[in-house]
């Protein structure tokens, strides 16, 4: 386990607001079609080189619904795996989380990793949990601890 879980886990989540936003939209154009009714205008047949006249059809382009749905219904299913995927990577991330020895940096990374704060917000959250520190955080002073956390992490024995 090393830090490519965390980076990982935020990957995995903006993949599945991605995915929640693509059916969505999907789902709002099969509600459209189903109440858009289409039409056209045929000709019924000819007798030599004179058509019999014409005839306006009307209807709901089922052949476009029922492949839409079916194309939903992957994606539905594609998102319930992602979602079981990402619970295990995030049991992952809090244990990872809970080996750094430094309680300040597990709070900062569990702020800005698992709960998916901004650097401002993490600096904010990080003010709020301890008021009587004397240099308060900042979004520069987060944003360099982590990068720095990361810059002296070793690599776990079993990955070198």
């Amino acid at each position: 386990m090393d830090k490519n879980v965390l980076i990982e886990y935020a990957d995995m989540k903006m993949e599945i607001k991605d995915l929640r936003r693509r059916i969505e939209d999907k789902q709002n154009r099969i509600d459209k079609l189903h109440t858009t009714v289409m039409s056209d205008t045929v000709t019924m047949g000819k007798k030599g080189r004179k058509s019999l006249g014409t005839v306006k059809v009307t209807g709901i382009p089922d052949g476009i619904i029922t492949r839409m749905e079916t194309a939903l219904e992957k994606n539905q299913k594609l998102l319930e795996l992602r979602e079981v995927e990402l619970l295990e990577l995030q049991n992952d991330v809090e244990e990872y989380i809970e080996t750094i020895p430094k309680s300040e940096m597990r709070t900062m990374l569990r702020l800005y990793f698992v709960d998916d704060m901004t650097y401002t917000r993490t600096a904010a959250h990080m003010n709020y949990l301890r008021p009587t520190r004397r240099v308060k955080y900042t979004d520069e002073n987060v944003k360099k601890k982590i990068q720095r956390f990361f810059e002296n992490v070793p690599q776990c024995p079993e990955e070198r």
